[in-house]
């Protein structure tokens, strides 16, 4: 299969979700132009990075793959308002230390697989690719936990279906139409499908629970189970140093996620700087109000063994009252 067909593996991709969340004709009469962006920005991103393949090597893409790290905690610090600690951006950096072991032990195995046709070229698709991940996942993050899941899905499969399939149609029509289609070939692409289908129905989950850092850090490993498996089908030569970059990489993993991320606080204040909550408003007054009623029995008890009956009756209704008034 021709390695730019980026677009024609996505589309059947793209429609699944489309399918099972179909019910939101309201969200399309005033978010649409939103949702056209966001889909655009990840399609091209799914686009350019298998593009980058013809242009550079893969030592580059899965170094310069790791600019979406950086992209991603300068939006979210501007968008979503996080704030990173110090543990944070060293457990960064230990995750991107496990990169570099993993692209070493590539080296050292001789596996500097790729073209070299047009470095540049390449090497800009892979940053231009990690730039637009990185904004298709902050948007994500927002939607999932700002908004609803559903509503990221079938509109991501909406729009992401429409411009991967008009892509297709005029970049790629002649390489489809030159496919020799064979059972393995439809096999593969299913299989891709369901797999990019499954990918991105559990994504969204994840980044509610956590957040689109914390995912892409995780996805570090992704290079490293593709080489694990390639070691039983491919008959990759082995290195120490993919266990030593497995390793690393989940440290820094586990250590970003052990320190939660500070938060603003979410708690809504009325102009007049009490909280925007009537019913707490309302028992703190009742509180009080049963306050004043104990207090007055107290001192009607108190009268009624000094007084006589009609005056300590008396002073009972008179508190009464005042705790009514109070209330």
């Amino acid at each position: 299969m021709y390695p730019c067909s980026r677009a024609s593996s996505t589309t059947p991709f793209y429609s699944s979700p489309t399918l099972l969340h179909s019910s939101l004709e309201q969200i399309l009469k005033t978010k649409w132009w939103k949702y056209i962006l966001l889909g655009l920005a990840d399609v091209e991103a799914n686009y350019a990075v298998v593009k980058a393949y013809q242009y550079t090597t893969l030592t580059s893409i899965q170094l310069l793959d790791c600019f979406i790290i950086p992209v991603l905690m300068i939006l979210s610090w501007f968008f979503l308002k996080a704030r990173y600690r110090i543990v944070h951006y060293v457990a960064v950096c230990v995750c991107l230390a496990g990169v570099g072991a993993m692209v070493g032990a590539d080296l050292i195995a001789g596996r500097d697989q790729g073209s070299t046709s047009n470095i540049l070229l390449g090497d800009g698709l892979v940053i231009l690719s990690a730039s637009l991940y990185a904004i298709s996942n902050v948007c994500q993050e927002y939607t999932v936990k700002n908004r609803s899941r559903m509503e990221f899905l079938g509109m991501l499969g909406l729009f992401g279906m429409l411009i991967s399939g008009i892509q297709l149609g005029i970049l790629e029509h002649a390489q489809i139409a030159n496919i020799q289609w064979t059972w393995q070939i439809v096999l593969l692409l299913s299989g891709f499908g369901l797999c990019m289908y499954a990918l991105y129905s559990c994504m969204p989950l994840v980044v509610k629970l956590t957040s689109a850092t914390a995912v892409n850090l995780s996805l570090l490993t992704a290079d490293l189970f593709s080489l694990f498996c390639g070691l039983f089908l491919f008959q990759y030569s082995f290195s120490g140093l993919y266990i030593v970059s497995l390793v690393t990489i989940m440290v820094g993993f586990i250590t970003f996620n052990a320190v939660p991320t500070p938060s603003p606080p979410t708690e809504s204040v009325c102009e007049e700087g009490g909280y925007d909550n009537q019913g707490a408003e309302l028992d703190e007054e009742g509180q009080v109000g049963y306050a004043v009623d104990n207090t007055c029995e107290d001192q009607g008890k108190e009268k009624s063994e000094s007084s006589s009956r009609g005056k300590s009756h008396s002073s009972e209704t008179r508190c009464v009252i005042i705790s009514r008034t109070e209330m």
